[in-house]
């Protein structure tokens, strides 16, 4: 590599190796044009990441725990190592458009005030994640988000601050907190304000982070370029030990930032802990079942010749579909017409190169109905990547 490395891309990965993959083959398409590095942090995977990823991702810096340091310790290894002008924390679970990055570069460069940028984020069935944008998490903030007030007016400003869902989601706005799965991060800004916070083992890190880039006379951007975001396929969100986590994050937040507040916070906290986790063994889980639909009816987005192919793997995967039908992409008029008609469907599998991953996003935002899972099939990993697998 010569010349001044633009941007380091920092992934911090603990047992999702073909989730992995396929954000490394994402990435690979997205930094053509820019002068990059990328790191991969593996911290003690027993799936074997490495081993597997390492021969298939030469141009690739893996970076082997022999523990688990913590996500915010991994972050700032590679950190530590990288040399570019502009630094990308990115979540091992997530898919990148081809044109997102040069973007973002040309953004922070037309910017110099700019410390952070964060995206819109999807989930695996095309729905907006609302941590994309967020606000700081001041005692009242949380306040109404632990209790449920966010949810109950969620297009207060009064109530529903922590997550800004009043600020039109395709628009760019001035936000206070970004999200660590995707955050683009200016080298100079993290020279005057520190690396991350190594107190927060995992959640909490990209607040504290956001936090002290403001203070250090900086803003942060909120910026509506899309990104898929499978939302924790690490972790089990509705369980005892992640709300223990998240919540003790927030409490190490508080301690921090408003000592004052430390003991009420801490049995706020431990109340709404409490209360979820008694909500989570009552309800999550029957209300989890309900809301799984049967893959009934699939449609494979690809080109005409490939559909024998990924019909085979579909049906390999999940033998109980009905029906597989092909939106045949020799015919372009379909994926432009194609958004709003696919209500039949219970799933949709993309099959890559056909369709490039710019177009997979933009499909699954388009698309209206937000029930549909979404699945990518990689011709070079022969694997169908899905939500929740």
């Amino acid at each position: 590599m010569t010349g001044q490395v633009q941007l380091s891309i920092i992934i911090v990965n603990y047992n999702v190796k073909y989730f992995l993959e396929q954000c490394l083959y994402s990435v690979r398409a997205a930094v053509e044009g820019l002068v990059t590095e990328i790191f991969v942090v593996d911290n003690h995977s027993a799936d074997g990441s490495i081993e597997y990823l390492q021969p298939k991702f030469p141009e690739v810096i893996f970076i082997e725990n022999k523990d688990n340091p913590g996500f915010s310790k991994a972050n700032n290894q590679a950190i530590l190592q990288s040399r570019g002008e502009y630094v990308l924390l990115l979540n091992p679970d997530t898919v990148i458009g081809e044109h997102i990055l040069q973007h973002l570069y040309a953004f922070m460069s037309d910017h110099p005030e700019a410390g952070g940028v964060g995206v819109k984020m999807l989930d695996g069935h095309g729905r907006f994640l609302a941590e994309s944008k967020r606000s700081y998490p001041s005692p009242w903030i949380s306040f109404c988000k632990l209790f449920g007030l966010s949810k109950l007016f969620p297009r207060s400003k009064r109530f529903s601050a922590y997550s800004l869902l009043y600020l039109n989601e395709n628009e760019l706005h001035q936000v206070d907190v970004l999200s660590g799965a995707f955050m683009l991060l200016r080298r100079e800004a993290l020279d005057k304000v520190g690396l991350l916070d190594e107190t927060f083992f995992m959640y909490g890190e990209d607040i504290d982070l956001s936090y002290r880039i403001v203070l250090g006379g900086y803003k942060n951007y909120y910026i509506p370029e899309r990104i898929l975001h499978y939302k924790g396929e690490s972790t089990k969100r509705g369980d005892k030990k992640f709300l223990t986590a998240f919540y003790g994050a927030m409490l190490i937040f508080y301690k921090k930032y408003y000592p004052q507040s430390g003991k009420l916070m801490s049995g706020l906290i431990r109340m709404s802990i409490a209360l979820r986790s008694a909500y989570s063994a009552l309800f999550e889980k029957a209300k989890q079942k309900k809301a799984i639909a049967k893959h009934c009816r699939l449609l494979v987005v690809s080109l005409e010749e490939h559909f024998d192919e990924a019909k085979n793997v579909v049906h390999e995967k999940m033998p109980e579909l009905l029906s597989v039908d092909l939106l045949n992409l020799n015919e372009p008029q379909d994926i432009n017409t194609g958004y709003n008609e696919v209500k039949e469907y219970t799933d949709i599998a993309f099959y890559y190169p056909d369709i490039s991953f710019y177009q997979m996003l933009a499909f699954m935002d388009n698309t209206k109905d937000k029930k549909i899972t979404y699945h990518i099939y990689h011709n070079k990993s022969g694997r169908l990547i899905s939500s929740g697998q």
